[in-house]
């Protein structure tokens, strides 16, 4: 894939069109080829087993990649949010959506910041560096010094991206749909809709330099986060420029010392009981590059804030009860209130109790286990799952939360996934306790 990496991102509808086309056309050989492989080996395949090959699913995680914008930021967030839950072939390869570095070349890129800084740009520069410093699902960063010696962080929208979001979300839901891992009783229109504001939201710029300056606001003084100020002189709907702030991947971590790790973890899951009982606002992409981290000062710098969204009310008292009930070592008490946040649908808990109960179980074992929470060990998460299954399995049962549980829910699952990447030991009980009476 290096060679790809500077290939244009298709902006038109019909090459968008024709990506996805393709797409679906490589997964159903592939299906085919893998169908053939078994009934030749003397197994009776099923349809799920064929599409969920790791060679399908580089053929999406590559499509996606190329494509960039709305296709693959819902990439991505399959592999976020399915955590623990998919299978491990599946995602490691979708988790490269998280890291691909396809970007503009110099030629797009120039003509992209003609339309919004006029011919001559380059003149309000001292120096622009034309190879990407990242390159992320809307929009790619540059690193730029200006004639005064201040360097700023310049992200630029990929030409098209906006006008292609719908398409690409309803496109996705159709490739969704037809390969069958959807079932059809399951009404996901409002969350197609509510994923197409979002990301039209993600996509305009100027919002995000609005939630980055109340970021800036709410953060204060804490010495344990670095927010960027914004620039905006340089700033326009499709561009956003701002501080560059030195730091190095928050997947860095890894090979430290346990107390680093876990103060950067601390920091995480703090910022997460903030942002739900404290502020009503959260930035909800838990995407592992829009953090950063500062060994030299042991801060957590905080990036992109276009998925900055207001809480509802009915949403943080779900998961206030919820949490509270889990404490409270109850099961009942936690049911109930998973139901009532809307977590569970009814007629699962009615036709799958006992696996419900049991889950609780083993979650409930871990809240109230004494000392901090150990989010390395993950030996619990293969029990739930195989209590999950059969509820997976029973598709007349299937539940779509809240919408606005969902985007929360994408944040609190990522932070947990990246703090069991850092193998962090925190007092998450102690961290919300602290907020029982929020």
């Amino acid at each position: 894939m290096a060679d790809d990496n500077g290939r244009a991102i298709p902006s038109g509808r019909l090459s968008r069109l024709g990506r996805f086309g393709r797409m679906a056309g490589g997964i159903a050989g592939g299906v085919m080829a893998e169908g053939a492989r078994k009934l030749a080996s003397g197994e009776r395949p099923r349809m799920s087993d064929l599409l969920l090959t790791p060679a399908n699913a580089t053929r999406v995680a590559d499509q996606l990649a190329h494509l960039r914008g709305a296709a693959m930021k819902l990439g991505q967030m399959i592999s976020m949010d399915a955590g623990d839950m998919l299978p491990p072939e599946l995602t490691r390869i979708l988790s490269r959506l998280r890291d691909n570095a396809h970007h503009m070349p110099p030629q797009q890129l120039d003509k992209v910041l003609i339309a919004e800084w006029g011919r001559d740009w380059r003149r309000r520069f001292r120096h622009f560096q034309a190879q990407p410093v990242a390159a992320a699902s809307i929009g790619q960063v540059h690193r730029a010094e200006l004639p005064d010696g201040r360097i700023l962080a310049i992200k630029v929208q990929y030409a098209g991206v906006a006008a292609s979001i719908d398409a690409d979300v309803d496109n996705v839901a159709t490739l969704l749909r037809v390969s069958g891992l959807l079932p059809r009783e399951i009404d996901i229109a409002p969350l197609l809709t509510e994923a197409k504001r979002q990301l039209h939201e993600e996509a305009d710029y100027t919002r995000e330099r609005t939630m980055l300056e109340r970021y800036r606001t709410l953060i204060g003084d804490d010495p344990a986060y670095v927010v960027p100020a914004a620039e905006p002189a340089f700033s326009t709907p499709n561009v956003l420029a701002m501080d560059f702030i030195a730091g190095e991947r928050i997947e860095a971590l890894e090979t430290r010392g346990q107390e680093e790790r876990d103060r950067a973890a601390h920091a995480l899951v703090a910022l997460v009981l903030r942002e739900l009982f404290a502020w009503g606002t959260m930035q909800t992409d838990p995407n592992f590059a829009n953090y950063r981290w500062q060994a030299e000062t042991g801060r957590l710098v905080l990036l992109d804030f276009g998925a900055t969204r207001d809480i509802l009310p009915e949403t943080r008292a779900g998961y206030h009860r919820l949490l509270m009930a889990g404490l409270g070592g109850d099961r009942d008490a936690v049911r109930e209130a998973a139901v009532a946040a809307g977590f569970l649908g009814e007629a699962a808990v009615a036709r799958h109790r006992a696996a419900v109960d049991r889950m609780i179980d083993v979650i409930l074992g871990e809240m109230t286990r004494e000392g901090p929470f150990d989010f390395g060990d993950r030996s619990f998460v293969g029990v739930i799952r195989e209590e999950a299954q059969a509820m997976a399995e029973d598709r007349a049962t299937w539940h779509v939360p809240p919408i606005d549980t969902l985007f929360v829910q994408r944040k609190i699952s990522g932070t947990a996934l990246l703090c069991a990447r850092l193998k962090a030991k925190v007092e998450v009980r102690g961290m919300i306790e602290a907020y029982q009476n929020a």
